[in-house]
């Protein structure tokens, strides 16, 4: 069992993994409480003399993730975002999002469990200046997970010891179990809510009215 966490967990603690982890938890699917967070403070703790690089894997791909998001915002627009946000929520995240993308970028500092991607799909969709939230967000990324590596490379010899106790194993299979769960239940909902709200409006819709067939001509 050890071997299975560590070898599923292995495909993260690479440069690459770290990139993709970003990817992964700015989608709007993939569901895992500070899973990009954890990669960094690994990687920082195993090579402290590389600190400085993970941040910036890390901000590279939580970007690219992000914009995918802000991208099937845009796509959306404003009437489709109930697609795939609750109507109660989007009110609330209107209103931040009103206040500006430098505003609503700067939210990326806060860790999860905050939800941060229904800002960012919603930005898009409102057409948000994708130049200026972007730079924010990149920004405030490299702040957050820089601290994370800068700390976990000062305190590496005592994280490294812990990844070798039982205790950092069954937080790595919880870890992996919240994932796997977290992922199908958010992948079921968005399905759910968009064939349910697609179904109101439908229904909502008005009928067509039928054309009125050409009397035919005397001959």
């Amino acid at each position: 069992m050890r071997r299975f966490f560590f070898s599923v967990l292995g495909y993260f603690l690479t440069p690459g993994g770290v990139v993709l982890m970003g990817v992964l938890d700015a989608s709007m699917i993939f569901f895992l409480p500070l899973g990009i967070d954890f990669v960094v403070i690994i990687m920082a703790a195993r090579k402290p003399d590389l600190f400085w690089l993970y941040p910036l894997l890390a901000t590279i791909g939580s970007s690219v993730g992000a914009a995918l998001t802000f991208w099937i915002g845009r796509k959306a627009g404003e009437v489709g975002l109930t697609r795939f946000v609750n109507p109660k929520r989007l009110a609330q995240v209107k209103v931040r999002v009103s206040r500006g993308a430098t505003v609503v970028a700067a939210l990326a500092i806060i860790p999860p469990p905050f939800p941060f991607t229904p800002f960012v799909l919603t930005s898009g969709a409102l057409g948000m200046n994708a130049w200026s939230f972007f730079s924010t967000l990149a920004a405030v990324r490299v702040l957050r997970f820089g601290v994370e590596s800068a700390l976990a490379s000062r305190y590496g010899s005592q994280i490294i010891r812990w990844m070798k106790t039982p205790v950092f194993e069954t937080i790595v299979g919880i870890l992996i179990a919240l994932a796997v769960i977290g992922t199908i239940a958010s992948a079921i909902a968005l399905v759910r809510g968009s064939k349910k709200r697609a179904t109101r409006g439908s229904e909502a819709a008005p009928p067509r009215p039928r054309t009125a067939r050409a009397a035919p001509r005397p001959r």
